[in-house]
């Protein structure tokens, strides 16, 4: 396959990089909106707080997933580093499939739980077992989101573990 030329690779790359910050920017959004949430006895500000992290995860959640995908795949096979061919960009597609299933999908639904059940109860949502439980898979949810992301921005800097061997092949 042809291989990008320097310039292109590199505006790739800008795109990749921007996706990317968007996707930890928005994490560290969801993780303040979680504390404020968590601190607060205000209905309303209960409420704001769920009702921005589902727009978002309805939003720039999802572009900025979907945007790093794609580049990032297309700067695999666009350039010499392969989608298998090191094992650190193996781990950091692993950890994607995980920040995918977190971002777009769990992000989502949980604060749409979190939405809803605030709605429902108001304040009296914070002794309801089923938003304590919801409150605390979020939590957990977003903390594991920053640790993948931030892990995937060190490997890419660091870029451990080096190639993969390749297997020879006995014909007997």
């Amino acid at each position: 396959m042809k291989r990008l030329s320097l310039t292109k690779r590199k505006w790739l790359l800008i795109l990749h990089l921007l996706f990317s910050a968007i996707m930890l920017g928005v994490s560290i959004v969801f993780l303040i909106l979680s504390i404020t949430a968590a601190n607060t006895n205000n209905v309303g500000v209960l409420k704001a707080c769920f009702s921005s992290m589902h727009v978002l995860a309805k939003t720039s959640v999802r572009v900025s997933t979907i945007g790093t995908v794609i580049t990032g795949i297309l700067l695999s096979v666009l350039t010499q580093w392969g989608l298998f061919k090191f094992y650190w960009i193996i781990v950091k597609e692993g950890l994607t499939l995980l920040s995918i299933i977190l971002g777009p999908f769990a992000m989502y639904t949980l604060t749409l739980k979190a939405v809803t059940l605030t709605t429902n109860d108001g304040i009296n949502a914070l002794i309801n077992p089923a938003f304590t439980v919801n409150k605390w898979q979020l939590w957990i949810g977003i903390i594991l989101q920053i640790i993948s992301l931030v892990s995937m921005f060190v490997i890419s800097v660091f870029k451990p573990w080096g190639q993969r061997k390749k297997k020879k092949m006995n014909l007997v």
